[in-house]
């Protein structure tokens, strides 16, 4: 009697091709944070107080500075300063957030960077003695936003109001001695910033960005008022 021949043992099924490894993201091209825009901003505010920069070479970096979306970008409005790197900022902004530090924590009585101010069909205001915040965000639609800064604190030199206006209006008044820069955009609305520098070097700098579409977004110093001490 003829014996059957073993079965031969299956075959190793073939081993999957391992994922190709991510290749990280080059340091100049991680995105940007509003305290690494605010901490350039100090930078350029230095230099202008040195005479390192002349006011329409300091606005035109500091307009930059504020349209920056990565690390990389915000090199070159400092490059050419005597200023820390930027690169490897994005490691420390971490650590400093980890440990509740950042740069606003060399101001008295720190206050969150950001304030949100917004009206939907209503109204929204901000006026009278308060303290400004690093950034101000504010939203109108199908109603209006009140921002008057001309009796408010500030505890920081550069301020950043962001306002997007839809079917609605946005009106924001400062006082007559700080310097006001806008870079927005009005689509079938208006987008009016009463740009102006402040003779004091020293003086609170108010960048309004955003846009407007069917709305209207206002800027412009309120005649009278001036600011009496850069801190309360």
């Amino acid at each position: 009697m003829t014996k059957s021949a073993p079965a031969s043992a299956p075959a190793p099924a073939p081993e999957a091709a391992a994922a190709p490894a991510t290749a990280p993201v080059a340091e100049a091209e991680l995105r940007a944070s509003d305290a690494d825009r605010d901490r350039v901003a100090d930078i350029l505010r230095e230099a202008l107080a040195e005479g390192r920069l002349q006011p329409e070479e300091h606005a035109e970096r500091i307009d930059a500075v504020y349209r920056a979306k990565t690390l990389g970008e915000l090199e070159p409005p400092v490059r050419d300063l005597p200023a820390a790197p930027i690169r490897g900022a994005a490691s420390a902004s971490s650590a400093a957030s980890a440990s509740g530090r950042d740069a606003e924590s060399e101001w008295p009585r720190s206050l969150p960077a950001s304030e949100n101010l917004v009206a939907v069909f209503g109204g929204s205001v901000r006026k009278g003695r308060w303290r400004v915040r690093r950034r101000t965000n504010a939203l109108a639609v199908f109603g209006g936003v009140e921002i008057d800064l001309t009796e408010a604190v500030f505890e920081q030199r550069e301020i950043v109001i962001h306002v997007v206006a839809a079917f609605g209006g946005v009106e924001i008044k400062v006082p007559e001695n700080v310097s006001l820069r806008g870079s927005g955009a009005g689509i079938l609305g208006g987008f009016d910033v009463t740009t102006y520098e402040a003779q004091d070097p020293d003086a609170p700098v108010i960048h309004v960005t955003g846009f407007a579409v069917f709305g209207g977004v206002e800027a412009k110093p309120k005649r009278g008022k001036r600011l009496k001490n850069l801190r309360a």
